[in-house]
């Protein structure tokens, strides 16, 4: 069996499935990129049997046939390979891949493709589409706020719900929550209708496939265990959601807020930056004193000195001192791209609720610290 294929083109899918290998796993076999030859084009597939990556690739195929090969070994071989001509030919009875390009040539061995186990990237369900575009907006505005405590399973990724004629997104970690909702949106997807969680990799990997194809449409389908996205019958995707039940967020969500302040977002951004430089390295504490139209963003390192900065907010009222975590209220600014910013409160110890009149479908919340 003999394979032609330019590098470029194969350098190309194999670094979108190579992310999904697990570099810490035990079976020697999930090392390995499935390779299936068909005519006028090949499959990569790979998995680590909790994410399943395929990716169809044009390419010249005397015949066909499968085999199982070291993914990180090949692609670093091909990445190094001049843009050119790559002819893979495999000697099925000696287990050998040839890997000739120019006057480079490499013997490479393969593993029988039998011991790979089973991949599916279809349900049966109700499909579902959802624009590349869509899908990259939920993911960078509210990944951020996923929790990485590995003993709170439930809260290791982005929570979807079709709610209310909306498609919503939430993710939360107990100390922030950051909220998106798609509106238009249609699916009697049952799963989808009673929640569905996506863990961090399987967002990864989301990201990787929406940004291959920005222009495009995504479809999606679920099923009990497994959300699959397919991007033009070319990159397949099967994601293995958490099997939790997510936590009850609207309760964190104030009903109604005392406090309204209003503050240009890139002078709170940059303020933030600069004072977060001598706040304490384990709290990233920094404290915000509002005053009639004034806020003074301060830090105090017990072992390198005091910061203090002062910048204009539209604010009215009594004065309050709020304490937050820095690197949080980086991370909620850094999401909007926006001129200004909104937050509302009730108090010192309260939720903060971060929006913005420039992206009404996002919403916000930091949990204030004590200092």
């Amino acid at each position: 069996m003999k394979i032609n294929i330019q590098s470029h083109v194969l350098r190309d899918g194999l670094n979108k499935v190579l992310t999904v290998i697990d570099k810490k796993n035990s079976r020697p076999i999930l090392t390995n990129c499935l390779i299936n030859a068909y005519q006028g084009h090949i499959e990569l597939i790979a998995t680590d049997l909790e994410v399943m990556a395929k990716i169809i690739i044009p390419a010249n195929v005397s015949e066909t046939g499968t085999f199982c090969i070291n993914t990180k070994n090949i692609f670093d071989i091909v990445r190094e390979l001049p843009d050119d001509e790559v002819e893979l030919d495999i000697n099925k009875e000696n287990n050998i891949l040839n890997l000739n390009c120019k006057k480079i040539n490499y013997s490479l061995l393969i593993t029988n493709s039998e011991d790979y186990p089973q991949v599916n990237f279809q349900s049966s369900g109700e499909a579902f589409k959802l624009k590349a575009e869509e899908i990259l907006k939920v993911i960078n505005k509210t990944s951020h706020s996923v929790s990485t405590d590995e003993t709170r399973i439930n809260l290791n990724g982005i929570y979807l719900q079709k709610l209310d004629g909306k498609l919503r997104s939430v993710a939360i970690d107990g100390h922030r929550l950051a909220l998106l909702d798609i509106h238009n949106f249609e699916s009697n997807n049952q799963s989808l209708i009673d929640g569905v969680i996506i863990p961090r990799k399987g967002i990864t990997e989301l990201k990787k496939i929406a940004e291959s194809n920005p222009d495009s449409d995504l479809t999606i389908s679920l099923d009990d265990s497994f959300m699959y996205i397919n991007s033009n019958d070319k990159y397949f995707l099967s994601i293995r959601m958490i099997a939790r039940e997510y936590p009850k967020y609207q309760t964190v969500i104030p009903s109604k807020t005392i406090h309204t302040m209003t503050v240009d977002r890139n002078s709170l951004y940059d303020a933030v930056k600069r004072i977060r430089l001598l706040s304490n390295e384990k709290t990233n504490g920094i404290k915000a004193t509002l005053t009639n139209n004034q806020m003074e963003v301060s830090a105090n390192h017990p072992s390198l000195g005091h910061a203090t900065e002062i910048i204009p907010v539209h604010y009215e009222g009594n004065e309050i001192e709020i304490g937050f975590n820095a690197k949080y209220m980086l991370d909620s600014l850094q999401v909007l791209d926006v001129s200004e910013i909104i937050y509302e409160f009730n108090n010192e110890l309260s939720p903060v609720v971060i929006r913005s009149n420039e992206v009404p479908d996002f919403l916000g919340i930091i949990m204030p610290l004590k200092l």
